[in-house]
């Protein structure tokens, strides 16, 4: 028989408490705050990070190729890719797809309103998936019709100039001479970040090939979408190790770097967290091991007094508070997903888009996650309760026994 469990279990559920029982509730109560608490942190950084980077992600690309010159202009020189290059690229483990784009800067003239914009041209070989997404009106461009006309705009845009879907309107292009175009507004987009929403429209990179008198092979750049964001930097160097020495492939990351910084500078929140609800669920612990220690001394004044080793005693009350862990956990644990869930299918809990880039509070954890968090808290939780533990190998089993 395993004689310190035995003992703990008894005292646990069938022995009466006095004065510790309050002391009791408050710890699992401590407990249950702090792992929940800390669940909820790492799933909010994480899904907010995930939707950020998927953002970014969706609209840029993970690697871009551009020419490797000084321009530092919204057209990037003009390049092209032979098939055997392209080929190469799409071989490279990590690769999903990758597409050519261009950008061609240009003038909204809507009722007497303008507007500067950024034109993102693309063909039918980019994937619209992320598009398709954030459509709120209408639908993403149609190449199988007369894509040159056709155009997306955010909704700022489509509210600064009262634009709907289906609406015509005159954009100009700044070039020697200025040119002038018609468009149809096939579908209105909304990303939530402002620097997107406020700059870039998304037409056909035939209609920019044919206004900047390029081939049908030339393209402002091309646009390279990974299989998984952790492989970016070694998948990155392997495509620029394909390129031909006058071509460039940089991250989404190197382009950005505001951004992701902003990111990086988030993990440093969680671990603040973390430290801080380890300490109050410590702390408690440690006291409710403490009075649980001192309102029994009569008890292990007995023990001793019948020769059993202070090891054994303390054993005794490290099952306890294994126990008192266990429900602290479960509760916790039972309010972080009880949350999560309803802030999933609900996001009831709301942010402002234009500040945080996204409607809602996001969430995202792996039950990985969830099972090392408790781990860490469990196995940190008895470490520290083995110090208070050695204050039974001071107790006096005559003074214990005559104490009333």
């Amino acid at each position: 028989m395993n004689f310190p469990y035995f003992l703990a279990k008894r005292i646990i559920f069938t022995g009466t408490r006095t004065f510790s029982k309050l002391i009791v509730r408050v710890t699992i109560g401590a407990l249950a705050l702090a792992i929940s608490a800390i669940i909820l942190s790492v799933a909010i950084l994480k899904g907010f990070k995930t939707e950020i980077i998927d953002k970014q992600r969706g609209f840029f690309g993970d690697v871009v190729i551009t020419k490797n010159d000084l321009n530092a202009s919204y057209e990037n020189t003009p390049i092209k890719l032979g098939s055997k290059d392209l080929q190469k690229i799409k071989n490279i483990p990590g690769v999903q797809e990758i597409t050519p784009f261009a950008t061609k800067a240009g003038i909204m003239n809507v009722k007497g309103e303008v507007e500067g914009v950024l034109l993102k041209g693309i063909d039918g070989t980019y994937n619209q998936q992320f598009l398709q997404k954030n459509i709120v009106k209408g639908d993403t461009l149609d190449f199988s019709e007369n894509a040159g006309t056709q155009l997306l705009i955010s909704t700022y845009l489509a509210n600064r100039l009262s634009l709907e879907v289906g609406d015509k309107f005159i954009m100009y292009f700044i070039q020697e001479p200025i040119r002038k175009r018609p468009f149809t507004i096939r579908g209105i987009y909304t990303t939530h970040s402002e620097e997107l929403d406020k700059t870039y429209v998304i037409g056909s990179l035939d209609l920019i090939r044919r206004l900047n008198d390029l081939d049908d092979t030339d393209v402002g750049a091309y646009q390279v979408r990974l299989r998984s964001f952790d492989s970016l930097e070694t998948t990155a160097q392997r495509i620029a190790a394909e390129l031909p020495l006058e071509l460039n492939a940089s991250t989404i990351v190197e382009q950005m770097p505001d951004i992701f910084n902003w990111l990086n500078m988030l993990d440093m929140n969680d671990n603040i967290i973390f430290v801080l609800m380890m300490m109050v669920a410590i702390i408690n612990m440690v006291s409710s091991l403490l009075i649980s220690i001192l309102e029994r001394s009569s008890m292990i004044g007995v023990l001793k007094a019948l020769g059993y080793a202070n090891t054994g005693i303390r054993q005794v009350f490290l099952y306890g508070s294994l126990y008192l862990i266990g429900v602290g956990l479960l509760a916790g644990n039972l309010i972080a997903l009880s949350l999560y869930l309803f802030q999933t299918y609900t996001h009831f809990f709301a942010l402002d888009p234009s500040t945080y880039y996204i409607a809602y509070v996001p969430m995202d954890i792996s039950w990985y996650q969830v099972l090392g968090l408790n781990a860490a808290v469990a196995v940190i939780g008895l470490l520290t309760l083995f110090v208070p533990a050695m204050l039974i190998s001071r107790i006096s089993p005559i003074k214990t026994i005559q104490f009333k």
